[in-house]
């Protein structure tokens, strides 16, 4: 079983930052991309920022230049820095992962699949 487990969401004022954690765990062979996305009340679920396993990284044009993303790949880690957080990034942020697992049975294989996090609540208001 592969999980992702994210942390550090929370109520911050405009203009303040916060930091956002993925960790994931479990039968992990490999990890490829790896981001975050968000879904707003009565949006749909966008992307926010991506990064590859060689530490490239793509950005949604409404977050350049106040979030920036990074991962660890000893650690299976990836967060995600926000400064100058605004009301409009309010929001339910998702942590997502591609991941190849290793599946034990009678038989073992390696699985590639795209994994999500739970879910963490960001909320910028004065």
């Amino acid at each position: 079983q592969v999980q992702l487990a994210e942390s550090g969401g929370g109520l911050v004022q405009p203009g303040g930052s916060l930091r956002l954690s993925c960790a994931a765990s479990g039968s992990i062979f490999s990890i490829n991309d790896m981001g975050w996305y968000r879904q707003a009340p009565g949006k749909e679920r966008e992307l926010v920022a991506v990064i590859t396993s060689g530490g490239s990284s793509n950005y949604a044009d409404s977050v350049k230049g106040r979030f920036t993303i990074s991962r660890d790949n000893a650690k299976n880690t990836v967060d995600l820095q926000m400064n100058s957080l605004r009301p409009e990034d309010t929001a339910v942020y998702y942590c997502n992962a591609d991941i190849t697992a290793m599946i034990y049975g009678g038989i073992s294989f390696r699985m590639r699949s795209t994994y999500w996090g739970q879910g963490t609540q960001v909320t910028v208001s004065s």
